[in-house]
């Protein structure tokens, strides 16, 4: 079977190779991702739980759901839904995201299914998931409007998808490349293009176009006087994330 039509920016892919080997060092290049990771989670978990009613205080409440973390990196999320119960699939176009992914998941003594591939791959394979993550993955694709086709064609009807990225404007531009990539050196300087950043508007409009229904967004809030990140439901100026649907 030929490949298919990939959306992948291979600049971009790059640029997370090279620095893949630190993806499980809470100090390193992905030190924001970690201090971000448990507000993603509360929202990730409470929109999966909310829409496939499951009772998050169960042991493995999302047992018999099957997940798609697009872009997963070293599987800072595959690794959390796999204990929760989810079948998990991480997908990442940079090759060597994989095998730190594959050995920190065995270490765990987690079951995770990890590949070098694409969305649009696995669309041509037929793959079908109840739960599509794409956290911070959007801004660095070629053509953001066709990956979230092969987003919408990759979940079952009824399916959720939760996408996160960052909005254009002038606070973001001072705090996700002035503030992480210069001042605070989170970053490497070149990690984002404040082009390719997505207003939550122009986000909705890409997700109504791919066929799917937004139901919530939301806002990621870093505090400098807490240092820790909280959601907002109003402050959405710079990180923020949104659920939609594939209608059954």
């Amino acid at each position: 079977m030929q490949p298919a039509q990939s959306t992948v920016d291979a600049d971009e892919v790059a640029k997370f190779e090279a620095m893949a080997a630190e993806w499980w060092d809470p100090e390193g290049k992905f030190k924001p991702l970690h201090m971000l990771n448990p507000c993603r989670l509360d929202y990730i978990t409470g929109q999966i739980a909310g829409e496939f009613d499951r009772d998050l205080s169960a042991e493995r409440p999302f047992e018999g759901l099957r997940l798609l973390d697009i872009g997963c990196g070293g599987g800072l999320l595959c690794e959390p839904m796999a204990r929760l119960g989810a079948e998990v699939v991480g997908v990442d176009a940079a090759a060597r995201n994989i095998p730190v992914a594959e050995a920190h998941a065995r270490q765990s003594g987690l079951e995770i299914d990890y590949r070098h591939d694409t969305a649009e791959n696995l669309v041509a394979a037929g793959e079908r998931f109840d739960v599509v993550l794409n956290m911070e993955v959007v801004e660095h694709v070629a053509d953001p409007a066709t990956f979230l086709g092969a987003c919408h064609a990759l979940l079952r009807p009824g399916g959720l998808m939760v996408c996160s990225t960052i909005n254009r404007n002038a606070r973001s531009f001072a705090a996700a490349i002035v503030g992480a990539e210069y001042v605070m050196r989170w970053l490497p300087k070149g990690t984002h293009d404040w082009k390719k950043f997505i207003t939550p508007d122009e986000l909705y409009e890409m997700l109504r176009g791919a066929g799917l229904q937004p139901v919530d967004r939301k806002g990621f809030v870093f505090s400098p006087l807490t240092w820790s990140w909280s959601i907002s439901a109003r402050d959405l100026s710079v990180n923020y994330v949104t659920a939609s649907l594939r209608p059954a």
